[in-house]
């Protein structure tokens, strides 16, 4: 009995392990279309992890200012004169709203997020942040794909009479506010792959499944140029 008991459980750990490993091994997108040109990286950008969580981080430019003014609907002063980074993260409502803190964590919105909870997205300013800490990622990127970045990034807000919709009360300081989202979060599914769907469309190729930011960055290192990446990163 005992004998079957592990079997049972060294097989449960092997199917992981292989799940983990094909999914930062196995490439997103299998390939690429041939770049039109040599595209200059002149844009950077940074992804921010914690041990569950990775948001990215955009440099501010007056068009960037423009094309996200609707954060101001939530109180966010886009004037600061120390405003240097607007942070975007996606997750599910209920682990993501209620867990300011690690002392906030609760069983309910953790068992939440293993089924299927509405998701959120996470705005907040930012001054200077070193790119030498070791939770950034700092990754040159080009115009278009800050572009498509972008893009992607605005599409993922959920709209209401042609705007997105603030969580009003729900923020944890007053830099930072919550939108409605589209689609829904998933344990499985969640606030890492969505980093690594942003990061496809600004360009990069990342596992084909990446749920925890350790999976998220070494697949970036193992499938992108070591050119993209700012000296001084750390490994993940």
């Amino acid at each position: 009995m005992i004998s079957k008991i592990f079997k049972g459980v060294l097989l449960a750990v092997l199917a992981v392990v292989l799940l983990v490993g094909l999914g930062i091994i196995v490439p997103r997108p299998l390939w690429h279309d041939a770049p039109a040109g040599n595209a200059e990286r002149s844009r950077q950008i940074l992804v921010l992890s914690n041990p569950i969580h990775t948001d990215i981080a955009i440099p501010v430019d007056g068009d960037l200012l423009t094309r996200f003014a609707f954060l101001r609907t939530a109180g966010l002063d886009l004037d600061n004169p120390n405003l240097r980074y607007l942070i975007f993260g996606w997750g599910g409502r209920s682990f993501y709203t209620e867990t300011r803190t690690w002392a906030d964590l609760k069983a309910g919105p953790v068992l939440k997020s293993f089924g299927l909870d509405r998701s959120v997205i996470h705005a907040e300013l930012a001054g200077d942040i070193p790119l030498d800490a070791p939770p950034v990622m700092a990754i040159d990127i080009d115009a278009e794909g800050l572009e498509r970045l972008t893009q992607f990034i605005l599409g993922s807000f959920e709209q209401a009479n042609n705007a997105p919709v603030p969580l009003i009360g729900s923020n944890y300081g007053p830099n930072d506010a919550f939108f409605e989202a589209r689609g829904y979060f998933n344990a499985l599914m969640g606030c890492n792959t969505w980093t690594a769907a942003a990061l496809r469309q600004a360009g990069l190729t990342s596992g084909l499944w990446t749920s925890l930011p350790w999976m998220l960055r070494m697949s970036l290192r193992l499938h992108n140029d070591e050119g993209r990446f700012a000296a001084g990163n750390h490994l993940p």
